[in-house]
């Protein structure tokens, strides 16, 4: 509550207090909204964003995804005001970029034209929000955590394997591709086989069971080529691991 004797001595000062209130939450937004130059993720493992600092206060961004049957998407250029400008088959109509920064990342978008068609193949699309995994969950740390399993896994050290493994499934499922997931979960269970965990192992495949239940013919049918040839190997895994991981 402003004073009555200040208000008397400075009338205008409830009108300062007044206007300094009703900006306080658009400074908030505008901070909120800031791009800020660093590596960003697709959930699901399906692209990157880079911005870097470009020049006269511009960012430079590069994207590159991928969508179904391996059709990717490349584009990058410099950002002004979180817009950027490229030059598309039809130079009448450009792709016309824009980023918005968010609670869960940044929001990237293309104009309603289609003219962003051109940097992309049929099934693929640059447009989501890109977030910022944990440290643990970023592509090269998931990497060694990989590497690492497979040492322990190979010196017969399963009860390590396993706690080295298991989470990426628990922490960092978001941020894994679909296929990289099955490989994960195949890993897992042959690591639980050996440590007799048999209702684990079960549990931990029960994603993959419709499709390891499933003829080669109809998984043909149901996956685009390049998707199907790259799953085929992870779904007779599962098979072979199901098996094994019976109930004795």
């Amino acid at each position: 509550m402003v004073n009555s004797s200040l208000q008397e001595a400075w009338p205008w000062a409830s009108m300062v207090i007044a206007v300094v209130a009703m900006l306080a939450p658009l400074t908030g937004a505008a901070q909120q909204n800031k791009l800020a130059p660093g590596e960003y993720v697709l959930p699901g493992g399906g692209g990157g964003l880079a911005l870097k600092p470009g020049r006269s206060g511009a960012l430079a961004f590069s994207i590159e995804t991928v969508g179904a049957n391996g059709h990717t998407c490349g584009l990058e250029g410099e950002l002004r005001n979180g817009k950027a400008t490229l030059e598309a088959m039809d130079e009448k109509d450009p792709c016309i970029v824009t980023m918005n920064a968010g609670k869960d990342g940044i929001e990237v978008k293309g104009n309603e034209t289609g003219a962003c068609r051109y940097y992309c193949g049929m099934r693929a699309t640059f447009e989501g929000t890109y977030g910022q995994p944990a440290p643990a969950c970023r592509a090269k740390s998931m990497e060694a955590t990989r590497r690492a399993f497979k040492q322990l896994y190979d010196a017969k050290k399963f009860p390590e394997a396993r706690a080295r493994l298991e989470p990426l499934l628990t922490d960092c499922a978001k941020w894994l591709d679909w296929l990289e997931t099955g490989r994960i979960r195949n890993d897992l269970a042959v690591t639980l086989h050996k440590l007799g965990d048999f209702k684990t192992c079960q549990s931990v495949l029960q994603p993959l069971a419709a499709d390891a239940k499933s003829t080669d013919a109809k998984l043909q049918d149901d996956y685009p080529p390049t998707d199907y040839d790259s799953y085929l190997p992870i779904v007779r895994a599962t098979r072979t691991n199901l098996r094994l991981c019976q109930p004795k």
